[in-house]
């Protein structure tokens, strides 16, 4: 009512100037996200300045952060690799801003379509990060990536990815999503698993049935 807001205010940026000063000094020649102060200087237990100094120092990102979309495949024993995308077109189709185009293999000799895609087109300008292409994929081949730094100048070339950009490891995957890597691999070998025993156990009874068959 007579101005004491702005006066405490006031003190409150006067306190953080000072105290960014005195950690100055406290950490003399050290960035303001080293190895050493990171816990302290962008923690609970820091005072005085708490911008980060981006570009030089960038805060780690939360595992479920998620940006532009990228291919998964997977590295054979062989030396070659298998895409885990189909082709069936479902991020496509789910993808609210419709920036993903699929272009579909086929055959040469008859036409008919082949389960893995001759080329993939993300438009990153047009993307929103929702993550329902990945959300929606069955196949677990379309990934939501933490790479935010993708600014160009040119957008009319370099914002329209294509497979050879879009492709990536599973083990990339693996080290940006453990807790999702992992989960979907136990979910997976347990799917495996359920299937095994459902054809050992299909096998079984028809051997059985065949044997009392003979036996008669």
């Amino acid at each position: 009512m007579y101005g004491t807001g702005i006066l405490k205010g006031m003190g409150v940026t006067i306190r953080h100037l000072v105290d960014s000063f005195v950690d100055d000094m406290r950490f003399l020649g050290q960035r303001y996200y080293s190895d050493s102060s990171m816990n302290i200087r962008q923690g609970t237990e820091g005072r005085g300045v708490f911008t980060v100094q981006y570009p030089d120092e960038k805060l780690p990102v939360p595992e479920q952060f998620r940006f532009i979309p990228f291919l998964l495949y997977e590295n054979n024993e062989d030396g070659s690799t298998t895409d885990r995308c189909t082709s069936c077109g479902i991020c496509a189709k789910v993808c609210p801003p419709q920036c993903i185009w699929i272009e579909r293999s086929s055959d040469p000799d008859t036409g008919r379509p082949i389960p893995e895609p001759t080329n993939f087109y993300i438009d990153i300008d047009i993307c929103m990060n929702c993550g329902y292409c990945a959300e929606y994929c069955p196949f677990d081949a379309i990934k939501m990536d933490h790479d935010y730094e993708l600014a160009s100048y040119n957008r009319t070339e370099a914002h329209i990815f294509d497979k050879a950009r879009l492709d990536k490891p599973v083990e990339y995957y693996a080290s940006i999503r453990p807790t999702d890597y992992l989960a979907e691999e136990t979910a997976r070998a347990e799917v495996i698993a359920k299937k095994a025993a459902k054809k050992a156990a299909a096998a079984a009874k028809k051997a059985a049935k065949k044997a009392a068959a003979e036996a008669n």
